[in-house]
């Protein structure tokens, strides 16, 4: 097994929210392809763990699936508990769980807004603070936020999932203000229309080519496409980025192409 010398990287654990799945396991294979230990921590325990095992089987490096239900914040010390027990301290964060709303303003419920923003943002904000200390301790440590194109955009079908994703943007912002003196970097990556799980619904029940005539590279995003950038922005190539965006859509606009 060779790992990447380009990127140089560090290798420290990371823990990977939304990491059974999507861009949240695309990150993790990315990350462990150059030998960084993976945490996976999801809803879907079982998928976690499947995904943990091949990610560990493939690339050699430690990794556990661990069950987090990240609408509850008493699953954050657990979870951080079983990472640190299985993988070590964590030296970088990405965070890409996630729901999506679809019901647009009318179905909005109170429910249902509380579901999205503790996933999305409160989660995100107490993982941090669970980590602090652990980041600080090693130097490179960093974070990845996995934001949207539509907290810019914005959609009528997901006020939800939109908002959420734009306090995201918002929230990096200010982590990356605190913990610069801390030797921390944070940043967000903003992903169009990517094929994944939660996208697939949308590809299949829409005209063919619905998306793709929106986006430059007239085609989806691969998930993968997505990882290695998360990937390169927890590297020491990425060393002086920090409270920034990149935005990984294939080059979308919101206007309709003819």
């Amino acid at each position: 097994m060779t790992h990447s010398p380009a990127l140089a990287a560090p290798v420290t654990p990371v823990i990977v929210t939304g990491g059974a799945s999507g861009i949240g396991l695309a990150s993790a294979e990315a990350l462990a392809a150059v030998g960084r230990p993976v945490a996976l921590w999801d809803i879907n325990t079982d998928a976690a763990q499947a995904a943990a095992e091949q990610i560990a089987s493939h690339h050699g490096v430690a990794a556990i699936g661990v069950a987090a239900d990240l609408r509850l914040p008493d699953a954050i010390a657990p979870a951080l508990a079983a990472t640190r027990a299985a993988v070590g301290a964590p030296g970088a964060l990405v965070h890409a769980a996630g729901i999506v709303d679809t019901a647009s303003l009318d179905g909005l419920t109170v429910e249902s807004w509380d579901n999205g923003m503790a996933i999305h943002l409160r989660s995100f904000a107490l993982i941090t603070q669970a980590i602090q200390a652990d980041l600080a301790a090693q130097p490179g440590s960093a974070i990845v936020a996995i934001a949207s194109i539509n907290a810019t955009l914005g959609n009528a079908m997901n006020p939800i999932y939109t908002a959420a994703k734009g306090g995201m943007l918002a929230l990096v912002r200010s982590l990356a203000d605190r913990l610069a003196r801390d030797g921390i970097r944070v940043n967000s990556v903003s992903p169009g229309q990517i094929l994944t799980p939660m996208m697939r619904p949308a590809v299949e029940a829409l005209p063919q080519g619905f998306f793709e005539k929106r986006i430059l590279l007239e085609r989806l995003g691969d998930p993968m496409e997505v990882g290695r950038v998360v990937r390169f922005l927890l590297s020491d190539e990425a060393s002086y980025i920090t409270a920034s965006e990149i935005v990984v859509d294939g080059g979308n606009i919101s206007s309709q192409r003819g």
